[in-house]
């Protein structure tokens, strides 16, 4: 069977858009300012989501720019999750509300809620959009790379600035979104008119907005990812924070390996959940077994979510490839296709592979059985979790 042509590979509905310019951004240093500086010059409107809003040094400065853009008058609203944002200070946010940003809280905190699986249903996507002329989407939350945990580098993540056609798509997600969460807490406030999309011209990329949610949307994220590695002809690279997937995935990686595609991937060492790391790794034997290279990054927080294929085909967003990304939470990724972008992200990758422990397939299968047994005592437990969060079908 020949490969399809890659500017085909598209499984959901959302299509490629040509004439956008995208820039990647690596960890902090590179994301606040860009943030910060779009905030500075917005005229008209911010749509801030986060699943996080830590207070540190760095957030700070998110929320004084946010602060200064809504008393020189430009509409800015604010969207954090429930459990996410659930120490955002009182404080902050009073701070905010009296400058005139509109804060919203996505499915706040109920009396048990540790003990409701459907409150694994979240807003975990991280997005900002700036007079419907700028968007910056990713991984990134709104907190400083050295919290809550300080290791030698920054916490390796990623978002994408773009600019182009494709912000009618963006502009028009945060905006119904936002509707939808004042609706459903009965909130009469809605937004002002909306800001005319308006960008830059001369853009080459082109490029999809994909995003996950409970109602059109559902496996989107997951689609674009199946298709494009179903059709891998020479590398496949995925970085994941959290890497749990399940059969359709894992086997079109192994399919992949098997008729010679290089296939690697890229997850944590240092986890701050570590019986889902320990779910994840009663994966792994198999997918070493069946010539999938896999490299545990201990040098900082690996919090990354993207892949590159091909070296033409990269994905950069919030969603993780596990089950309560792909089938409970709302999450966004940009997909992009060009040479140059995929390679600047493949090298930012390979960089982070070099500083990992690659796992030997023959030590993987000499782990002690207890060892064993919990991981997969571990994994039965979120499938489980995930049936009862109402995800759909995973395995």
């Amino acid at each position: 069977m020949i490969p399809r042509p890659w500017p085909r590979l598209f499984a959901h509905d959302a299509a490629l858009v040509p004439g956008n310019h995208v820039r990647l951004l690596q960890s902090g240093g590179e994301f606040f300012p860009a943030l910060i500086a779009a905030c500075d010059a917005a005229r008209a409107e911010i749509h801030l989501e986060t699943y996080i809003f830590n207070a540190d040094a760095s957030t700070v400065r998110v929320r004084d720019a946010l602060v200064r853009a809504a008393r020189r008058g430009v509409a800015v609203r604010l969207l954090v999750d429930g459990v996410g944002a659930r120490d955002f200070p009182l404080d902050w946010r009073a701070a905010l509300e009296a400058a005139g940003v509109q804060v919203r809280v996505y499915r706040p905190l109920a009396g048990r809620w540790r003990a409701n699986p459907r409150s694994l249903r979240r807003l975990h996507r991280k997005l900002a959009v700036i007079d419907a002329r700028t968007a910056i989407l990713g991984g990134m939350n709104l907190i400083d790379d050295f919290e809550p945990v300080r290791f030698a580098l920054p916490r390796l993540d990623f978002s994408v600035e773009v600019q182009g056609p494709l912000l009618a798509d963006i502009h028009d997600n945060a905006r119904r979104l936002w509707r939808l969460v004042c609706f459903s807490q009965l909130h009469r406030r809605g937004p002002r008119p909306a800001a005319e999309p308006s960008w830059p011209t001369d853009g080459r990329t082109r490029a999809a907005f994909v995003v996950r949610d409970n109602f059109a949307h559902r496996r989107d994220i997951e689609r674009a990812y199946v298709t494009a590695l179903a059709h891998a002809r020479e590398d496949i690279l995925i970085a994941s924070a959290y890497f749990l997937p399940g059969r359709r995935f894992r086997q079109v990686l192994k399919h992949a390996a098997a008729r010679g595609v290089r296939v690697r991937l890229l997850v944590q060492g240092h986890t701050d959940h570590p019986f889902f790391q320990l779910a994840a790794r009663a994966l792994y034997g198999n997918l070493l077994a069946a010539g999938v290279a896999i490299h545990e990054y201990h040098e900082s927080e690996l919090h990354a979510k993207a892949a590159v294929v091909d070296g033409r085909w990269a994905t950069v967003g919030s969603s993780n490839i596990d089950p309560l990304s792909l089938l409970a939470a709302r999450e966004a990724n940009l997909v992009i296709d060009d040479r140059a972008f995929a390679g600047d992200l493949r090298q930012r990758l390979q960089t982070a592979i070099n500083q990992s422990l690659t796992l030997a397939p023959a030590d993987w299968q000499r782990r002690r059985w207890h060892v064993r047994v919990l991981s997969w005592f571990a994994y039965s437990v979120v499938r489980w979790m995930t049936g009862l969060a109402g995800g759909g079908r995973w395995a």
